[in-house]
Parts: C-alpha cells; structure tokens; sequence
C-alpha cells in the first residue's frame, strides 16, 4: 500500500526544478494558486496548461504520476461539473429533459472547473515530487518566518506538517495489516459486495484510530525524552541558499499569474 502513495513521495530525477530552493517552490505554488483561481476563460486555462507541462516536463518525472495525483479527486471534479451544468444557464439550449435544460455554457462552465480543478491538484504535486519532506519543513519554516513578528510561531506549523507527512504512510501500513488480518479470517474486501465493503471500511477506523492515537502518544514520550522543545535554537543540516535560479523561478510564476489575470481585460 505504501508503494501505491504518491501524496509526499519525492521522486529524485536529479532536474534542475529538484534543485531549486523549497523556498521559491513553496511561493511559486501560492502564486500558481493565485493564477489558478484568477482562471476565468480557456485562452488563460491554455496558457496555464503550458506553463504547468513545461515544469512537468521539466522535472523529468513522468507524466503519469502527476494524473494519479488527481485520481483521488476524480469523483469531486466530476461533481464539480454535473452542478455547474444544473445552475448555469447561458448559452444555446442543448438538451432539455422535462423543466430541466442544459445549456452550452453550464457545459462550459463546469468542464472550466474541473479543469482547474485537476491542473490545480496534478501541478501541486510537482512541490512533494520534487522536494524531500525535510527540505520542505525547512522551506515552509523559512517562508512563515516572518509571521513570528505578529506572534504566530511557524516552528508549531512546520513540527505538525512534518509529522503529519511522516505518519501518512505508516497509517496506510497499519490499515494494511489490519485488511490482510480480516482477509485471513474470511472478510476479503476484494470478494464482498459494495455494501459489505462499505461496512468492512467503517470498521476500520475504530482500530486505525486507536493506533495512530497510540503511536502519537509514543511519539510524544520519545521526544521528551530526548529533551525536546519547541521554539528551542536549533542548527540545520541543510543550509537554504538562495540563487538566481530561484528568483527566475519565482519570477516565471508571476508571470504566469500576470498572463491570467491579462486574459481577463481580452
């Protein structure tokens, strides 16, 4: 189950784009948010489908990684686009099925969104494919910094993200072994009906919850034990430079965003 995660996997092709500052990447991301959400027509879809194969390409991953990135979220952005063809109504008539009517800029409209949708979500992931878990810790750390000047502890932020990522898998290998241990006594989720399996997954999460719980626990005592503290000074392993190939980074991003933004006054 752990080989099947891609959600904080770095996947080291040695590129350029692995080379970049967590930094630059974690602020390129909150500009591709922007342009994202600035997306109002298809020429500015285009135009951020471009910029986001490029890096895709870039980063010498293939491209498949990133479609089963969205895969989880195929089922929201299908819904996505089912309501957004119930509420709109612009365009010419395409099909009407008693007092309901579909038009061509319902269609339009929620192929836009699931669209953006899944750029967002596949293009996201290019962050967790290109940058350890470590480096990205130290990279968040570095952009929440300056939140610390109106009393907001980044060191709090960057501590729960990097135990959270850390946890992932070794949550998927508890459900992992607790599945094999019911398949071995005769509940095999991959013979019962859906009905079934529905009630084999609720089940599930009384044992995995008790499991994560008790491992936070262990966690916890583990680092007191070592004398931990949050907000202590602490060296880093990794020392942040940054270079001009991060602030051409940056800059492509703003950009991108710009372009977006300029499809709207078209």
């Amino acid at each position: 189950m752990r080989n099947k995660l891609l959600f904080g996997r770095c996947i080291d092709t040695g590129s350029w784009v692995h080379g970049v500052d967590p930094r630059a990447k974690l602020t390129g991301m909150l500009l591709y948010l922007v342009a994202i959400v600035a997306v109002g027509s298809w020429a500015a879809l285009g135009a951020a489908a471009a910029f986001s194969a490029a890096y895709m390409l870039a980063t010498k991953i293939p491209l498949k990684y990133y479609v089963k990135a969205a895969k989880p979220l195929w089922t929201l952005m299908a819904f996505i686009f089912v309501v957004q063809c119930l509420t709109v109504h612009e365009g010419a008539e395409l099909w009407r099925a008693g007092s309901w009517t579909l038009y061509a800029g319902g269609v339009s409209s929620g192929l836009l969104a699931a669209a953006r949708m899944g750029l967002l979500v596949s293009f996201t992931a290019l962050l967790t494919f290109t940058t350890t878990p470590g480096l990205l810790n130290q990279g968040l750390s570095g952009v929440l910094k300056p939140l610390g000047h109106i009393g907001i502890r980044s060191e709090r932020l960057t501590l729960m993200m990097s135990i959270a990522l850390r946890f992932i898998p070794t949550i998927l290998d508890e459900t992992h072994k607790i599945l094999k241990a019911q398949a071995a006594r005769g509940a095999d989720l991959k013979e019962l009906p859906w009905k079934e399996k529905g009630r084999l997954l609720v089940s599930l999460l009384v044992p995995v919850t008790v499991s994560a719980f008790r491992r936070a626990e262990e966690l916890v005592l583990s680092m007191e034990a070592r004398g931990f503290a949050v907000g202590a000074p602490r060296t880093e392993y990794h020392l942040l430079t940054w270079k001009s190939l991060d602030t051409w980074f940056v800059v492509s991003y703003m950009l991108l965003a710009a372009v977006v933004i300029g499809c709207h006054f078209l």
